[in-house]
């Protein structure tokens, strides 16, 4: 008796993608003849069936998208959901919102659920972990699977579907050099561990800033937080220094380095500027207000669910995934003014 046979023990036998097997058993021209007779001669011989009750489910439409989120706590995020809404409501599709909390066997976990028919197309931004492991498995086998799905702020450039992003490298160069031209020299960086691209991305344009005024940077100057410990702890080690400014690459970190300037007795912004990420309440009624950069997530929600739809509904032979890059603002209050 003929083992049961998967697409997934299809490619590992044949040594190829699960896309090209998927591809190749649609008889899809794509796939070169002499690929195509290997795999479906394979699939014949040890009697593969597609899972019938899985692509009915996929088939029928839902009018439901599902979004998947790292967490909940920034307001980047509720921004983004709600452009997401907006958007999905006047297509006339509703979403689902899931959390994968940061953990990869959660957002794997989800991904199963969603795919099976649940919704018609899929949003998320990546977990931590997820990227610290650096395991796209579950990507590449919707992408194989050819279900609609958009990454958006935390993205693998390797998968190959839609991405909506925002020009972190920018926005860092954008920050730091406000500050820079404030006379600012000894800027402190309080960001992300270097698996979370967008934290990666937004040092570059720090970096970048710098070198542009021929400083060069200072690594002792440069906080990766991990959210697993006590913040404020992490980011008092870089006050033990001389530093003049603190670039944060998000609101929480912001407002932790408000309030150690504050038990510091640091007079912001004349003793020390500040400014954070994301454009949010924290930022607007602090005291002073934060001067940030706005990642416009109402506009990336709606560009999200925009391409999405189009994908859901517009089923198209060749596949060319789309890159959004949303470009960020400076947004200026209380924490930053030139130094006198």
């Amino acid at each position: 008796m003929k083992q049961k046979i998967t697409i997934k023990t299809i490619a590992k036998e044949l040594g190829v993608s699960t896309s090209t097997v998927s591809k190749a058993l649609k008889d899809s021209h794509e796939i070169s003849n002499e690929t195509k007779k290997k795999i479906q001669a394979y699939a014949n011989l040890y009697n593969y069936k597609p899972n019938h009750l899985a692509l009915q489910l996929r088939n029928q439409k839902t009018k439901v998208i599902g979004v998947i989120l790292p967490k909940i706590v920034h307001h980047f995020f509720s921004t983004v959901i709600m452009g997401i809404e907006e958007g999905a409501n006047k297509k006339g599709y509703n979403i689902m919102v899931c959390f994968s909390n940061e953990s990869y066997k959660k957002e794997v976990e989800t991904l199963k659920v969603l795919s099976n028919g649940s919704v018609d197309g899929i949003i998320m931004s990546v977990a931590s972990e997820t990227l610290e492991n650096k395991d796209f498995n579950h990507f590449k086998e919707l992408v194989s699977e050819e279900i609609p799905f958009v990454l958006f702020d935390r993205v693998v450039d390797e998968i190959l579907c839609d991405k909506v992003v925002v020009d972190d490298v920018g926005a860092g160069f954008k920050a730091t050099k406000h500050l820079l031209e404030n006379g600012r020299k000894k800027i402190a960086l309080i960001t992300t561990p270097n698996h979370v691209n967008v934290g990666a991305l937004r040092r570059q344009g720090y970096e970048k800033a710098l070198i542009e005024e021929y400083i060069k940077t200072d690594k002792s100057l440069i906080v990766e937080i991990d959210e697993t410990k006590d913040i404020k702890k992490q980011i008092e080690k870089v006050f033990e220094q001389d530093i003049d400014a603190v670039f944060a690459v998000n609101e929480i970190y912001a407002a932790n380095s408000m309030r150690i300037a504050k038990e510091k007795d640091l007079s912001i912004p004349n003793d020390i500027s500040i400014i954070g990420f994301t454009d949010g309440l924290i930022s607007e009624y602090s005291s002073p207000s934060i001067t940030t950069i706005a990642q416009h997530g109402f506009t990336m929600g709606q560009q999200a669910v925009e391409v999405l739809i189009e994908r859901i509904e517009k089923e198209s032979e060749v596949y060319k995934p789309k890159k959004i890059v949303i470009s960020s603002d400076l947004k200026l209050r209380e924490s930053t003014k030139p130094s006198s």
